[in-house]
């Protein structure tokens, strides 16, 4: 999971943070609850693409979650 405090988003932070992960840490997918646009949007921006929706999140709760790859 990424966050990034409301104050501090704008600046990079998270872009950076995620460059980290695609290039050290080999990340190629993520889970991103469907009902954030804006981290929809942010992974999309960085080239990943919804390739799958889950109904329920990993918990059985009834959040939709958008499996994105880059």
């Amino acid at each position: 999971m990424l966050f990034v405090l409301d104050k501090a988003r704008g600046q990079g932070l998270g872009a950076k943070l995620m460059q980290y992960a695609i290039e050290e840490l080999k990340v190629k997918r993520v889970d991103v609850n469907e009902q954030n646009p804006l981290a929809t949007g942010f992974y999309q921006h960085l080239g990943f693409e919804v390739i799958s929706r889950s109904p329920l999140d990993d918990m059985g709760k009834p959040f939709p979650i958008l499996h994105m790859k880059l």
